[in-house]
């Protein structure tokens, strides 16, 4: 049997919002069922800060230099583009001149962007 346009429409929403309802009333289950199946024993060991199996030194507050957060934003930043600039070489032939004036224009914005970071020292890893 065929549906109509509309019909068809209309299970593409109840769908969703059966997903949905489901969703909301599985989580808070597994929560729950998992408060009451897993072990809990807990000692003086194993409420240690784990530190990638080395015990832990200094405060709980530790001193952590903006710079670093810096660095990983500017990392990301930079794959992101290379994602986009991956895409592009994919598309070469379809985009033409155009296209290509585009992404001369992105990767001259990039270098600018990169040359001002350079220049402000963010990038010195001390």
């Amino acid at each position: 049997m065929q549906l109509t346009q509309q019909a068809q429409y209309n299970v593409n929403y109840i769908t969703l919002v059966v997903f949905f309802f489901v969703s909301i009333i599985f989580v808070p289950f597994v929560v729950f069922i998992t408060k009451f199946l897993a072990p809990h024993n807990p000692n003086e060991e194993k409420n240690l800060i784990y530190e990638c199996g080395v015990p832990p030194r200094g405060g709980i507050f530790t001193h952590y230099y903006i710079r670093y957060y810096i660095f990983a934003f500017l990392f990301v930043l930079f794959d992101v583009e290379v994602v986009f600039l991956y895409l592009w070489a994919i598309l070469f032939r379809n985009l033409g001149l155009q296209g290509l004036v585009e992404v001369f224009i992105f990767v001259v914005v990039l270098i600018l962007g990169l040359a001002y970071v350079w220049k402000k020292g963010i990038l010195k890893w001390d």
